[in-house]
């Protein structure tokens, strides 16, 4: 079993904390974006991106490297912070997002962006191109892993259900499905809009073996994961709790900031918030 260090934790930690800062300065640069799912999910971006996924920045369509899907492709400006710390591209590129002619489009370009492996933004088709990979990697005895992300919120859609069915029946157990449950979306609650829940019984009933878990806590990742990796002859799916718009004040457990860019005065507190973290994580 993995067990992360308190240095390897802390420099995690730093991470979400610059890719939380590259989400706000993107979506501010762009005058438009999803800020609050992609702080929601800066943790497990984050994990993933710099612990977990087998992959070469410098080779970013290695046939034998993992995939990871983001099924809500809305929440780009979280994946593209990841990737750019991690140096598939310049992370001062972040603020060409949306532009006219950047390669940051405001939904993930597997044509445009290193680093992305599927196109995404019609809610519920990425998960289902997500288990597509993984039986095609099975059959073909590619030892890769597939992971993707998908909202609560697009879970209301009925193909994500199909998706599942078909990764049960075919024992995909080398994909790891993950629910950011924030609990809001773009119309409010996810509960009064269309219930998803019990979200992890429902995953259950389809076959997979369900974890549940704070999605902003990297033990929990780090064991989540691990859990997944060991799971053999059904799919893995990770339920996280996290909270939209997390470690900016404002935006905290507030909707309106699913599809709405800070401005000027929003963005210079948001920072100095993010700043704040950071200073305190490097002990500064």
């Amino acid at each position: 079993m993995i067990v992360l260090t308190p240095n390897e934790k802390k420099q995690l930690q730093i991470t979400a904390c610059k890719v939380r800062i590259g989400i706000i300065d993107s979506t501010h640069s762009a005058k438009a974006g999803h800020p609050g799912g992609s702080l929601s999910a800066a943790e497990m971006f984050t994990y993933l991106y710099f612990r977990e996924l087998n992959i070469d920045p410098k080779n970013p369509e290695w046939e034998n490297r993992d995939r990871f899907v983001l099924s809500k492709g809305h929440t780009a400006p979280g994946l593209y912070a990841a990737l750019a710390y991690r140096g598939f591209f310049p992370v001062e590129d972040l603020l060409t997002l949306r532009h006219i002619d950047s390669y940051l489009q405001g939904h993930p370009s597997m044509n445009s962006v290193p680093g992305v492996d599927m196109s995404t933004g019609s809610l519920g088709q990425g998960i289902s191109c997500a288990a597509g990979m993984a039986l095609g990697l099975k059959r073909q005895g590619n030892p890769a892993r597939v992971y993707t992300l998908l909202g609560d919120g697009e879970i209301q859609e009925g193909q994500v259900w199909e998706a599942c069915m078909l990764s049960s029946h075919y024992k995909l157990d080398n994909l790891c499905v993950i629910i950011d449950n924030n609990g809001l979306q773009i119309d409010g609650d996810v509960a009064d809009v269309m219930s998803p829940y019990p979200i992890a019984d429902k995953l259950e009933a389809f076959g997979f073996k369900a974890l549940t878990i704070d999605g902003h806590d990297f033990d929990q990742i780090e064991a989540a994961l691990n859990t997944a990796r060991e799971t053999k002859g059904q799919p893995t799916a990770i339920v996280m709790k996290t909270i939209k718009g997390k470690d900016v004040s404002f935006m905290e457990n507030n909707a309106g900031w699913h599809g709405k860019a800070p401005n000027d005065a929003e963005h210079e507190q948001a920072i100095r918030e993010l700043k704040a973290i950071l200073a305190e994580l490097e002990g500064r």
